[in-house]
């Protein structure tokens, strides 16, 4: 047999096809030295073409050419039937053939078909072995974190849910990248307009190369200016399944190791798929005290600001002393010395993810105990003003989703602002403001807000308390389901009603 490489001239006489464009394609393969192509068994024989990165040699020599070669020279159809194999096409449209010999497939042409090329899936994947989640770790609960390929983290979603409801939808996103990605909803409870709304904004996007499910969540989300995620990332399999069941979508991005979850609202981005391991009442505390230390976390410092800068008044009388003797030497303003370690925080969080795990913890560690030391002993910032900063920066760490802790991160600096130049008449002022963004925010067209605007009592059994799974009867009203009951029995019941009504 002979071998060419991609750049290696062919003989004419031998690989000629009545396509231009079809030669145009071909020509743009073998500028790569990765493209292989020969003829099997001899000159005369089929014409075998391929990229040796992505095809699997071994299974191309033992399914493929182990068959061919003990059967007489056929055409393309008839040598299809002879090769037991899954998923072969052929065609002689020259997008198919693009698309197929880049995922990994072998093009087989034939002197008497021409036009016609016969495709066989031999893909050599690589893939990461299924390991434990990191960002969202838990103690109990399933330790399976999705990976990158698309058909494996299927598998994990589908192993959970095993009923013919469960559905997905691929499409291919990316006009160079081509990246597969998939929708999935269980059908008979997800609101269709969610699935409509979601599906063609997908068919919208309008990119060269989408390499990660973040560049989805930013293209399709309802507002693309808020600094609020209106779309929850997950690595858990687990997780996924269970919001499925409550009549929300998943999206998922072959390459991408995370899972897209909406519609969401506020309190999601505060719940912890952990607080269902666990008793109601545990739960519950959990995600209030989650909720205080946000709350915490983005006024303290303003405040501090505030208070130390127009209304000193309101300091009780025996804590002023304190104040005074700490802030004595401090030859800045209370804005500046907030800044300063609201700065210096930000810098050891980005130096801690950027530096490898462990040299990233000892830098976070030391880091923050130094500086914040020197700068006390300097008489820079003052240690009442340090401990606050701390306790606000350890109080972040207690949000259960990512996306919303950066959100936090960069939502204390304006109201430092606000608070230097208008007091807690500025905090007030820009708390409005952001209400009333967040009273404007929707996630796929739900109210972000809910159950606090609009009320709705019903969904208080899973927002800012957690109630037992035996009062959480119905799915969450904002999501619209089609079926609102999760207990079967009561389902069955309703069901058998409304046959004997009817």
């Amino acid at each position: 047999m002979r071998l060419f490489k991609g750049k290696r001239e062919m003989d004419s006489g031998s690989f000629q096809v009545t396509s231009k464009d079809f030669q145009e394609l071909l020509k743009k393969f073998e500028a790569s030295d990765d493209f292989l192509t020969f003829q099997f068994p001899n000159d005369d024989g089929y014409i075998i073409s391929y990229f040796n990165s992505l095809v699997s040699v071994q299974q191309l020599h033992e399914q493929v050419l182990a068959v061919m070669s003990n059967q007489p020279k056929k055409v393309l159809k008839q040598l299809k039937g002879d090769i037991p194999m899954e998923d072969m096409k052929l065609t002689a449209d020259l997008k198919d053939i693009q698309r197929l010999v880049l995922a990994g497939s072998i093009m087989i042409r034939y002197k008497q078909d021409d036009e016609m090329c016969l495709l066989i899936p031999c893909v050599h994947s690589v893939k990461r072995q299924i390991s434990t989640p990191e960002s969202e770790y838990t103690v109990v609960g399933s330790k399976e974190a999705f990976v990158e390929s698309l058909d494996s983290n299927l598998n994990l979603v589908r192993n959970r849910l095993p009923t013919p409801e469960l559905q997905s939808k691929e499409f291919r996103v990316g006009s160079i990248s081509q990246t597969r990605i998939a929708v999935l909803y269980i059908d008979g409870v997800v609101n269709q307009q969610i699935i409509k709304t979601v599906i063609q904004r997908i068919e919208d996007i309008e990119y060269d190369t989408i390499v990660d499910i973040s560049f989805v969540s930013q293209m399709i989300t309802d507002n693309r200016n808020s600094m609020f995620p209106q779309l929850i990332d997950t690595e858990r399999p687990d997780h996924l399944a269970s919001v499925l069941s409550e009549g929300k979508i998943g999206i998922m991005l072959d390459g991408s190791p995370h899972a897209l979850v909406g519609p969401n609202t506020i309190i999601s981005f505060f719940s912890s798929f952990e607080d269902y391991f666990q008793i109601w009442n545990l739960g519950t505390s959990f995600r209030l005290i989650r909720l205080f230390a946000v709350l915490f976390s983005v006024l303290s410092s303003p405040l501090y600001v505030a208070v130390l800068t127009y209304h000193y008044q309101v300091i009780p009388t025996d804590l002023l002393p304190i104040l005074i003797s700490s802030r004595g030497v401090i030859p800045f303003p209370p804005i500046m010395e907030a800044i300063v370690l609201e700065g210096t925080i930000e810098l050891l969080r980005e130096a801690a993810v950027r530096l490898p795990a462990k040299v990233g913890s000892t830098i976070g560690i030391v880091g923050g105990i130094v500086i914040g030391t020197a700068a006390v002993e300097a008489g820079f910032v003052s240690n009442v003003l340090l401990m606050l900063i701390a306790l606000a920066a350890l109080a972040s760490f207690t949000v259960p989703i990512y996306q919303i802790s950066n959100t936090i991160r960069l939502i204390r600096f304006p109201f430092l602002i606000a608070a230097q130049l208008y007091g807690l008449f500025g905090i007030a002022l820009c708390s409005a403001f952001i209400l009333s963004h967040l009273l404007k925010l929707t996630s796929l067209g739900s109210p972000y807000l809910d159950p606090l605007y609009p009320l709705r009592i019903h969904d208080f059994k899973d927002s800012l308390i957690r109630l037992p799974f035996s009062k959480q009867k119905k799915r969450p009203q904002f999501l619209r389901t089609k079926n609102p009951l999760r207990i079967w029995k009561e389902a069955e019941t309703r069901n058998s009603r409304n046959d004997i009504d009817e």
